[in-house]
């Protein structure tokens, strides 16, 4: 029998060995995201003060370039006044990062020009930082607007932000409409050439909510929208994904939800505390930056892809004109719709545990998912040959309260190219192992290792690997 100073010295060097795998985790750049919001009036709808609250709540995950408000649904123009939501929800977040920083066991901020540089994963910025970077973009909509005098800061600051050394792609999560990238690109196209026009337009990915450049009662007139135009001007050179199907769901199911939204989030903190109660759905545009959360599930320039943001195929768009990434077709909408209820409780414990945190400076983190002794938040590439046995081994895989983890494995049939339906027997182990199909010679499997903590909110996260079949 071992001594007790041995098991002592064993578990102390096993909880360093998991502390310092967790910050490993730190040298990863954050996904850089440009939000373009109607937030406004919680009377005329309040989602979108939601939706910031949430993304708020993860911004050691993400480098928020800018959130600008723009016109949608609700306004054109967009209201000066309806900007203070904005400053409110900034100023809250003031309040609650000294909390939340403590979950990375972050001391301090780093100075405003060291933060307008590279961040990396699990730093929490100032909220000097998020106030520099609320910006007006363009406040009228439609295509019929774009070109000499509609320049605003934000489509400025966009062409600034394109132009930096950086070779992280640009993602703009549109909750209103996309006007001010289009604005964007239309002076680029002016001022520049071809090639530089494309080098532009490649930094950029697009995620929008609906189409909501133009108000609700003419939303059937998609050609009124600059989003058909860049979907048929640049649909060789700019990503756009055009979601119809994951935000409607996620609105219903936070109304089905809404009592662990009242028990966990309102009142949670500084942000919780004006988490606003819902009127039509609750944070309908949440997936736009979901599809970008970096917990290992999927590659966001992928959106075949099954994620918290849904899962797109390329297709005929709904206005019968243009191509893009969409969901809103059968059976597309369907698979869209099952993988967003399937991951729609864990999205909101995750949301739980850091209004947590932001109440208490205290609580549970996600496990760190090793795959055969290694961990990314990239998806994984093992190359497989058909018809031999493979192991993909996640125990290792740690929890940094210590929390027993529980395992799951699960293939996704709509990403990769194997033209067989893929088996999984003991699916529960910490390793898996089985034959690769001989069918599958030439392909790719997207298999996914899920793997839960049993702490608070019994959090997760993701490792998808992809066998290259040779």
């Amino acid at each position: 029998m071992k001594s007790p100073s041995y098991l002592l010295l064993f578990s102390l060097l096993l909880l360093m060995s998991t502390n310092s795998e967790a910050k490993s985790n730190t040298d990863e750049l954050k996904p850089r995201i440009v939000i373009m919001s109607d937030i406004g009036d919680c009377n005329v709808e309040p989602d979108d003060m939601e939706s910031a609250i949430r993304l708020f709540s993860y911004a050691d995950q993400f480098e928020i370039e800018a959130f600008m408000t723009t016109v949608g649904w609700n306004c054109d123009p967009y209201p000066q006044e309806w900007g203070k939501v904005l400053e409110q929800v900034i100023d809250a977040y003031g309040v609650d990062v000294e909390n939340l920083r403590k979950r990375s066991s972050q001391t301090a901020f780093l100075s405003l020009d060291e933060e307008n540089g590279k961040q990396k994963m699990g730093y929490w910025p100032s909220v000097d930082y998020i106030r520099s970077r609320a910006i007006a973009g363009s406040h009228r909509g439609g295509i019929g607007v774009i070109g000499e005098g509609n320049d605003s800061p934000g489509s400025n600051f966009l062409i600034q932000l394109a132009d930096e050394d950086d070779d992280r792609p640009i993602w703009v999560a549109a909750w209103g409409g996309a006007n001010t990238l289009a604005q964007a690109i239309w002076r680029v196209q002016q001022t520049r050439t071809e090639k530089e026009l494309k080098t532009f337009l490649h930094k950029f990915r697009l995620y929008t909510i609906t189409d909501q450049d133009m108000k609700y009662d003419m939303r059937l007139n998609l050609a009124y929208s600059s989003h058909q135009w860049m979907r048929r001007e640049f649909k060789d050179d700019l990503t756009f994904i055009w979601d119809e199907g994951t935000w409607q769901l996620q609105c219903e199911l936070g109304k089905q939800y809404w009592t662990q939204h009242q028990q966990n989030i309102q009142r949670h903190g500084a942000m919780g505390s004006i988490y606003p109660n819902y009127k039509w759905g609750v944070e309908g545009d949440t997936p736009s930056f979901l599809h970008l959360m970096p917990n290992g599930l999927n590659d966001p320039d992928d959106p075949t892809q099954a994620g918290w943001g849904g899962c797109h195929t390329w297709g005929l768009s709904a206005d019968s004109l243009t191509y893009a990434w969409v969901s809103w077709q059968q059976p597309q909408r369907r698979i869209t719709e099952e993988y967003k209820q399937r991951f729609y409780s864990d999205e909101l414990n995750d949301f739980s545990a850091r209004m947590q945190w932001a109440k208490e400076g205290q609580g549970n983190t996600n496990p760190i998912v090793y795959i055969n002794g290694t961990h990314s938040i990239k998806p994984r590439y093992i190359k497989a040959k058909a018809g031999k046995t493979i192991t993909l081994d996640a125990s290792m895989s740690k929890d940094a309260e210590g929390d027993h983890l529980s395992f799951y494995w699960w293939y996704q049939p709509e990403a990769g190219t194997s033209p067989t339906k893929l088996v999984i027997t003991d699916n529960t182990a910490s390793r898996l192992k089985f034959r690769v199909p001989l069918i599958a010679k030439g392909g790719k499997i997207h298999l996914i290792c899920e793997v839960h903590d049993d702490g608070p909110f019994h959090l997760v996260s993701y490792q998808r690997v992809i066998l290259e079949v040779r």
